[in-house]
């Protein structure tokens, strides 16, 4: 395995968990890694401390494949630290050439998904409906407002966490809506222990126990999960649409205003409603660009495995 396209394949990850509604795990699923990261996850359970007491660290280190592992996060938490900022401004200073280019990725990454379904079936077609109003549901309900309990805080990372390494369904959109992004954030700026402890703890606890649960999907029912996970993928379609008016605003932990519930407009709907130029056409460059980025790293894995 190539660790350092492992890592850039990381960094690709980072970047889209940093954009609200965009999952990392849609990443993982495009670049050809979801699997093996789930099965690596997967194995990091208790029979981890027999393999540790009987072959030693190298034999352990190696059984969770530890390397591709370290290369990843490694890859993720670089993105996080380096683009965190450059994507941020992007978002305000550029969205829509932003959003309309993780619209592409999406687009195209619904059709990569698709074709590895082998078998066309009504079953498949209720899986992908089933995953489509899912994901749709998520992304229109209202945000709630939950008092951050040491329990609401345990429960929320591992929420969190499982919505995160789903393709299509961004974890801190999750937190938005069940009301601890603000509480979260808030921990983080103020480093304070005890909240940021229990909600580390509640993403342990739930990829772990997550990362199994999925993994034993795709190997019994493969066709019908990957399926569902488009659906998902599709369902967040609209969160992403380039264009939008927004009805209502939040203070973010910055003090900032940010846009909590919007609505999807037409360009020219928007450039009328907005008063602000739809850049249709660099629009539709960005689309095209996402869309020839994925087919390129469809081909170069197919010429890698020849």
């Amino acid at each position: 395995m190539n660790y350092l396209s492992t890592f850039f394949k990381g960094i690709a990850m980072g970047a889209a968990d940093v954009v609200p509604g965009v999952s990392g795990g849609t990443i993982a699923f495009i670049t050809g890694i979801y699997d093996t990261l789930l099965e690596s996850i997967r194995r990091i359970n208790p029979s981890i401390f027999g393999i540790l007491k009987r072959d030693g660290f190298k034999a352990a280190f190696n059984h969770i494949n530890g390397f591709f592992l370290l290369s990843l996060f490694g890859g993720v938490f670089t993105s996080i630290a380096t683009l965190a900022k450059l994507i941020s401004w992007l978002l305000v200073a550029h969205p829509i050439p932003l959003w309309s280019f993780f619209f592409g990725l999406i687009l195209v990454s619904v059709f990569h998904m698709l074709k590895q379904i082998e078998t066309k079936s009504w079953d498949r077609l209720v899986s992908l409906l089933l995953g489509v109003a899912f994901a749709y549901s998520i992304t229109v309900l209202k945000p709630l407002h939950v008092e951050p309990t040491s329990i609401n805080v345990l429960l929320s990372g591992a929420v969190a966490i499982c919505a995160m390494i789903l393709p299509g369904i961004s974890g801190s959109f999750i937190l938005l809506l069940i009301g601890m992004y603000t509480p979260v954030l808030a921990a983080v700026k103020s480093f304070d222990i005890g909240i940021l402890a229990l909600f580390l703890t509640g993403c342990v606890a739930g990829i772990l126990s997550f990362s199994h649960v999925l993994s034993w999907l795709l190997k019994r029912f493969r066709d019908i999960t990957l399926v569902f996970l488009t659906g998902l993928m599709i369902g967040t379609l609209p969160k992403i649409w380039p264009w939008k008016e927004t009805l209502t605003w939040r203070t973010n932990s910055s003090g900032e205003q940010v846009p909590l519930l919007q609505q999807n407009l037409s360009p020219f709907d928007f450039e009328h409603i907005m008063s602000q130029p739809a850049q249709l056409g660099l629009a539709i460059v960005m689309m095209m660009a996402a869309i020839a980025l994925v087919l390129g790293l469809e081909k170069f894995a197919e010429k890698r495995d020849i």
